[in-house]
């Protein structure tokens, strides 16, 4: 804890020039010098002030479920991890190498009634599918907090309650990609990964501090990390006793803590973010487990591993854990905000 704090010592001055570079190109948008542009779908942007792992999938994912059936919707990502370049629609053929494991997880899952697109520059991918998907009316944006460029209708900032952004400092001495108060351009604060069970005095105390950095009036709701029954590669649901984690995502401390509580996990294996894991690596993972023994991965792993473990004929020893983000009683309160931007901006 020391030596950590001797570091950060030693890099705040690279993060206080960092926040100033940051902070002065904000101040150029905010006095229009540069601008952002609308382009025709109504924009919902998702991200975060930290570096990876405050549940931005989740979101998507919560805000596809809730209004796909109501507006035509696209799913826009910069497809981080991804080896092609420009605009990519996904496809039956796309793969975490052409589009990203986030955009493919989501195509995985709503493919076949949304629109999944990566691009880099947001503006040229959303006006590629207006031209492509003319009917298109809603359009999320996957980690576009700071891609500013894009005039977005709402602007939803998330904030983890374990590594909350106004205990944190910018690049590098810290994990904050602009000063705390970028969050002033929020619409609304989501506190994720909270735990269950967090009160009414717990989330009182929570507020202030996250209000120090936002406009007056901006709300703030509370969520919390739900996690499925375990589901076999194949899709089919499989009962766990042992099991091998298996994780390359921004933040596996959660999932780690979950499957502690839920199962005896005989070993841990932490991979980088957006891990490209190679045609080995599933054959390397089931080495000298015992036949009762299941590595388990996140969706995110699974969209990348599955295919490979298949072509290794070893899919039936691997499971994933579904999550989905849950706002318990504030459920209704959130979707009645969100449902009243919408409606006020149409």
């Amino acid at each position: 804890m020391q030596e950590d704090n001797w570091i950060k010592t030693l890099l705040k001055p690279l993060s206080w020039l960092y926040g100033v570079l940051t902070g002065l190109r904000n101040q150029l948008y905010d006095r229009q010098v540069f601008s952002s542009q609308k382009v025709p779908q109504f924009v919902i942007s998702v991200g975060n002030l930290t570096v990876g792992g405050t549940g931005k999938t989740p979101v998507i994912e919560y805000l596809t479920k809730s209004f796909m059936y109501r507006y035509p919707t696209a799913i826009l990502s910069r497809g981080y991890g991804r080896n092609t370049k420009g605009f990519v629609l996904a496809d039956d053929a796309a793969n975490a190498a052409t589009i990203g494991d986030e955009p493919l997880q989501f195509y995985q899952k709503f493919g076949k009634t949304v629109i999944v697109a990566v691009c880099e520059k947001r503006v040229d991918g959303a006006i590629e599918i207006a031209r492509l998907y003319p009917h298109t009316k809603l359009l999320l944006l996957d980690d576009a907090y700071q891609h500013r460029t894009i005039h977005r209708n709402i602007n939803i900032l998330l904030n983890d309650y374990n590594r909350p952004f106004y205990h944190d400092e910018p690049f590098p001495g810290g994990r904050l990609r602009e000063n705390r108060n970028g969050a002033q351009r929020a619409d609304a604060i989501i506190v994720t990964k909270c735990p269950v069970y967090l009160t009414d005095e717990e989330k009182a105390l929570v507020k202030p501090s996250i209000r120090n950095y936002t406009r007056p009036l901006t709300p703030v709701f509370f969520a919390f990390t739900d996690y499925a029954e375990a589901l076999s590669y194949t899709g089919a649901p499989v009962s766990l006793k042992k099991v091998k984690m298996v994780a390359g995502i921004a933040n596996p401390s959660p999932f780690a803590a979950y499957l502690d509580s839920r199962f005896d996990v005989v070993d841990k294996v932490i991979f980088p973010d957006h891990y490209n894991y190679k045609a080995g690596d599933p054959e390397e993972l089931i080495k000298y487990l015992k036949s009762d023994t299941f590595v388990v991965t996140t969706e995110k792993d699974m969209v990348k591993l599955k295919p490979l473990a298949e072509r290794s004929g070893c899919a039936d020893r691997f499971a994933y854990i579904p999550v989905a983000i849950n706002f318990g009683d504030e459920t209704d309160a959130f979707m009645q905000w969100l449902s009243g931007q919408i409606w006020d901006q149409h």
